[in-house]
């Protein structure tokens, strides 16, 4: 009995009669347990002895008692738990068996991927190599180009041959080794244009980049201003020695080899410089500026007002450089035909002198020119100014060239004078009596937005506004004596004539001549530059006025021209101030 009841414990398949893992199909790791299904290899024997198993069960169960039939059904359940037990480890050994697998063929194309590497690394090995022999016998065949003499006919001898060859070879390379660098140079190749990236906005930046420009820029101001002291005769040792030594080099005709002994002097000296050599001349004293520490943490206001500071010196210096050009153009453009035709005059007396004259003696007279020019004629216009405005030709030359800003101002100052003109005359003509002219006076019919200067401020017809501000000065008045806020800030134009100031409402209001402000000069108690926000930076962009009439001083702000209103505004005001002062004694 316990002999068919091991038959029936082991009955089974056996661990190696399972199905080899690294054989069987690839299944996914998601399958679940219930859906793998085993199918065992059954032998001829062990069909028959499950037959023989069945068949005595069957007759056990017909002939023992009933605890027989429980114990079997307890056997069968252990049976299936370890069928259960050997399945979930089959299938354990089956996924650590496809990782490996997975991890082996990743290996492989790691390896495959070198093996590709390796031989694209060959190949352009050989690739190079092709193009180097290309070159070379491309280098060699190139001094072959030349025409040769015609070849000798065959000889018998195999060895002359050989030898003409070798020494044929061997020309050829020493050609290739003695010019085939030079060669090399004339190959053509495509130029590469390189595209500079721009950088960005920085305060630093931009201030670094202005010191260097003041630091490349000091050695030409230092020549010049040692050659305006030579001129001016600021040490007179060494202007008289300049002298002296200029005119007889000029006279021997040694004025050329002169400048250049003076630059091989000043290069030898800068190479003492540069090797440690403590050597300073110069005939005007350097002043040393003191150099500001840079700040590493700066508020955003002090970045504001550096990046103003060097924006305004930017500015300052684009506009000089654009005035020298404008007027050098409009000197050749015949703007001036006054000027230019002494110019081409000069040129014509320069073109004949240079034919008739010998070189020798034109040289003379030019050298010995420049140094009486030099040293005395500037001299003495320096130091008498009314006798350089008057016979200096170069400066009046240059003052009087205008530039293409000053051309656009004049020609807008001449078309409005020819409106106003017009109109004052028509007004004149009509309403004057017969044998008065219309023109007696031309600031009595000076005239603004609103109408006659003198009827829309009330003042007498002598007063009209000065010469700089014709058209006046855009601004707001902010009178703070005032709460409401159509009286607090009005918008308008200021003027300044010789004995007032007057400011002119925009308002389009029928009652806006009464909105209009006149203050006599004599009246005001203080002037100053006024910024209306202190947390702005700068000095602002107001000015302040203070009378007796009111508690708190006026304010004119956002004037784009502030500071030229202030300088005429002060101007007149201590003009007209001294005025009164000399004026009060003699009463």
């Amino acid at each position: 009995m316990r002999r068919h009841l091991d038959r029936i414990r082991f009955r089974g398949q056996r661990r190696d009669e399972f199905l080899d893992l690294a054989e069987s199909p690839n299944t996914s790791d998601t399958e679940s347990t219930e859906d793998v299904t085993l199918k065992p290899r059954v032998s001829v024997r062990e069909a028959e002895e499950l037959r023989e198993v069945e068949g005595e069960q069957q007759s056990d169960a017909q002939a023992g008692p009933g605890s027989f039939s429980a114990a079997l059904q307890d056997d069968n359940k252990t049976d299936l738990n370890e069928v259960k037990g050997h399945l979930e480890i089959a299938l354990l050994e089956k996924h650590f068996l496809q990782e490996e697998l997975r991890k082996l063929k990743e290996e492989s194309n790691v390896e495959s991927l070198r093996q590709e590497l390796e031989k694209e690394r060959s190949r352009c090995l050989e690739l190079e190599q092709k193009v180097n022999e290309v070159l070379r016998s491309s280098l060699e065949d190139s001094p072959s180009l030349t025409p040769k003499a015609p070849a000798p006919p065959p000889s018998t001898g195999g060895s002359t041959d050989k030898q003409k060859d070798t020494l044929f070879d061997s020309f050829l390379k020493w050609l290739y080794d003695r010019f085939g660098v030079y060669i090399e140079d004339f190959r053509f190749q495509p130029e590469e244009h390189t595209v500079e990236t721009e950088e960005p906005l920085s305060a630093k930046r931009l201030t670094e980049n202005m010191r260097r420009l003041k630091r490349g820029f000091k050695p030409v101001t230092n020549f010049m201003r040692n050659l305006s002291a030579l001129s001016s005769w600021y040490s007179v040792y060494t202007s008289a020695i300049a002298f002296i030594v200029y005119m007889y080099a000029a006279c021997n005709g040694w004025a050329i080899p002169m400048f250049l002994f003076l630059a091989i002097v000043r290069l030898s000296l800068n190479y003492l410089i540069a090797r440690g050599w403590r050597i300073q001349w110069s005939i005007v004293p350097e002043v040393s500026e003191p150099m500001e520490p840079p700040k590493e943490d700066l508020t955003v206001s002090e970045k504001f007002q550096l990046v103003l500071d060097v924006a305004q010196k930017a500015q300052n210096l684009f506009g000089k450089m654009a005035n020298i050009l404008e007027k050098i153009k409009n000197l050749f453009m015949w703007v001036q035909p006054e000027l230019t035709q002494k110019l081409y005059v000069g040129l014509w007396l320069a073109f004949i002198s240079s034919c008739l004259l010998p070189y020798k003696l034109l040289g003379f007279i030019i050298g010995v020119y420049a140094g009486i020019k030099f040293f005395i004629i500037d001299f003495i216009f320096k130091s008498c100014p009314k006798l350089r405005q008057r016979y200096d030709t170069p400066y009046i030359i240059w003052t009087n060239l205008p530039t293409d800003l000053q051309l656009k101002e004049r020609s807008s100052t001449t078309m409005s004078r020819r409106v106003t003109a017009a109109g004052s005359r028509g007004s004149v003509g009509a309403t004057a009596p017969l044998g008065v002219r219309g023109d007696e006076d031309g600031g009595r019919n000076y005239s603004t937005k609103r109408g006659t200067f003198h009827e829309v401020f009330s003042l007498p017809e002598t007063e009209r506004p000065l010469s700089v501000c014709e058209n006046g000065w855009r601004c707001c008045l902010i009178n703070r004596d005032r709460k409401t806020p159509t009286d607090y800030i009005r918008n308008g134009v200021l003027f300044v004539t010789e004995n007032y100031l007057c400011f002119e409402s925009s308002s389009s209001r029928s009652g806006s001549s009464k909105r209009n402000k006149v203050i006599k000069l004599t009246e005001i108690t203080d002037i100053q530059k006024y910024k209306v926000l202190s947390v702005l930076p700068g000095s602002g962009m107001g000015i302040s006025i203070a009378t007796p009439s009111t508690q708190k001083p006026m304010v004119f702000g956002a004037m784009i021209h502030r500071d030229e209103a202030f300088d005429v505004l002060s101007a007149q005001y201590m003009k007209v101030n001294t005025m009164v002062t000399a004026a009060k004694p003699e009463t």
